[in-house]
């Protein structure tokens, strides 16, 4: 048996360690975050009412609702439970962290859901986390109001259409090599098109809030549906 397969002592002490620190600091980052609204609702001038806080609370949740289920359900499998912590704590997940975890992986041979990629995982965010900061510190803080003022306002504005959807598409193409699996990588390509180009359009509304959420739901059932069964192929035989 191998060390994916068998519960050492020592990581046994690890994912109980990451658990409850984990658990312990995502509470004060919640804590911290209430912090500055709570401050503007209850001791400053702001003249707001319960039914203007609930109707902007209903006007996010519409929007981003979706993604609280969609992320959590998409982003274990890939990254394991220490990961997650670190990974809602920091963010940028699917554009920075989730494509460092997979590249990690993939370099070193890591099957999803063992130890070893879970490992891989920890540290590819902790190395783009102390990347991304050095970075910040570099190219904004110290660098960013001279570099914003050299460059082109056309290239500017091509940076802000473009750059996004192509890391995007660059991390659907790293999560399709990932997988390994061309029927699902297909079925997910198809489902994506038919929701977002034919029914968003055409039923729009509140619909539109949704398709993410409809497009994931709807390939992961169809995942499922079509998936190799090797005792369907024996029954066929």
């Amino acid at each position: 048996m191998t060390t994916d397969t068998v519960q050492s002592p020592a990581y046994t002490t690890y994912d109980r360690t990451t658990s409850r620190w984990g658990r312990i600091t995502m509470v004060l980052a919640l804590v911290f975050s209430w912090g500055g609204p709570l401050y503007l609702i209850l001791l400053s001038d702001l003249d707001l009412t319960q039914a203007q806080l609930w109707i902007g609370f209903a006007a996010v949740a519409a929007s981003f609702g979706v993604i609280w289920f969609i992320e959590p359900v998409t982003y274990f499998p890939v990254l394991g439970p220490a990961s997650m912590y670190q990974a809602f704590m920091i963010g940028n997940i699917a554009n920075k962290l989730l494509p460092s975890a997979i590249v990690a992986q993939a370099a070193i041979g890591a099957k999803p859901g063992t130890r070893r990629a879970e490992l891989a995982a920890v540290m590819a965010i902790g190395g783009a986390a102390v990347v991304h900061i050095v970075s910040l510190l570099l190219f904004v803080g110290l660098l960013g109001t001279w570099l914003v003022g050299l460059i082109p306002e056309t290239v500017t504005e091509v940076a802000r259409l473009y750059i996004f959807p192509a890391i995007i598409g660059a991390v659907i193409v790293q999560l399709a090599v990932y997988v390994k699996n061309v029927r699902i990588t297909v079925v997910a390509f198809a489902v994506a098109l038919v929701v977002q180009l034919v029914a968003v359009p055409m039923i729009g509304g509140l619909f539109a809030s949704f398709g993410t959420a409809v497009t994931v739901a709807v390939t992961m059932v169809l995942a499922w549906v079509l998936r190799e069964n090797p005792n369907r192929r024996k029954m066929t035989r």
